[in-house]
């Protein structure tokens, strides 16, 4: 099955993004013909830097190779690298209603909050949904409140055929297992939003401080203490074994422990989680020409593709 997934290079990974989805995606190229780009057109509707920019594009393929994407098993590009997708871009969009993408949750969103809602981002699932059909692509992983941008682009794709004729490949959603809930560093969801976040990768020393310094109440050291929902333990049994994890509720139910000492084995059980990856990385950054060469080779598998898709488009509608 040919799989698709696009990640925004807007700032660097936390835990939150590698449970929720990144691990998920890199799992799903072992059965799968993965086809992973990094969405630097996306990101343009948040990040006004060119320099900035570039160097995320640049971070997230090295976190993206370093956390197990392999380009012996997966094509991973660069977004802007395949104008295909921009001119299929226009071509959906002549027949997108306004009133579609007035309905959809970013930018309804934005609009309530007040916020300056400009074009790119009204426009954004129609490029999103020139991004899934450009690869043919068959799955697409998304989280629930991504489902609707996934519903758009089949809408899209439909109405173009019932103009033009069958011309796409019709995407599926598969919804990733978000059951593992991670927390921040307050107690509530994880995410950049709520400035609660621990990186994936950066200097370890910092990242544990991090952890340290994690917010948890004040009941007394020999008090019994309930694992369920605790957010120190949810994000301990993240990383840790079986029989780890049971051993630390044991430890939750009969008290006697402060929570510094959670905290610490924390940090060491993500510490050596993350070692292999972090190795990897730190192997890669010293080989960007490496870097470049995957993603050029990758880009030159999605072009191929994307201007066979392109081409029954143009040919459909009349343009030769």
């Amino acid at each position: 099955m040919r799989v698709l997934s696009g990640i925004q290079p807007t700032g660097r990974p936390h835990w939150g993004n590698y449970f929720g989805a990144i691990r998920q995606y890199i799992d799903l190229q072992e059965d799968n013909d993965g086809f992973y780009f990094i969405a630097d057109l996306h990101a343009l509707t948040t990040v006004r830097e060119p320099a900035q920019l570039r160097e995320n594009v640049l971070n997230a393929a090295l976190d993206l190779l370093a956390l197990g994407l392999d380009p012996a098993k997966a094509t991973l590009f660069v977004q802007s690298q395949i104008p295909e997708v921009s001119e299929l871009c226009w071509l959906l969009m002549t027949g997108t209603p306004m009133g579609l993408l007035e309905r959809c949750h970013a930018y309804k969103d934005k609009k309530e909050k007040g916020l300056a809602a400009d074009a790119g981002l009204f426009t954004y699932p129609v490029l999103m949904a020139a991004d899934i059909l450009a690869y043919d692509s068959e799955i697409v992983p998304v989280g629930a409140d991504q489902i609707q941008h996934i519903e758009v682009c089949r809408d899209l794709a439909g109405s173009f055929h019932h103009t033009f004729g069958e011309t796409f490949v019709m995407p599926k959603a598969k919804t990733l297992d978000v059951g593992a809930k991670v927390p921040g560093t307050d107690g509530q969801k994880m995410s950049k939003s709520y400035n609660n976040t621990l990186p994936l990768f950066g200097d370890v020393k910092k990242i544990r401080k991090q952890i340290m310094r994690i917010v948890t109440d004040s009941r007394a050291m020999e008090d019994p203490k309930e694992p369920e929902g605790d957010h120190l333990f949810e994000l301990y049994q993240l990383f840790a074994g079986p029989e780890e994890v049971s051993a630390m509720a044991e430890k939750y139910c009969a008290g006697g422990f402060g929570y510094g000492e959670i905290k610490k084995a924390v940090a060491e059980v993500s510490e050596a989680h993350f070692e292999p990856a972090r190795q990897r990385r730190d192997e890669l950054e010293k080989d960007i020409d490496t870097v470049n060469d995957i993603l050029n080779a990758g880009a030159a598998r999605a072009r191929e593709v994307a201007a066979s898709v392109l081409e029954r488009a143009r040919s459909a509608c009349g343009i030769r």
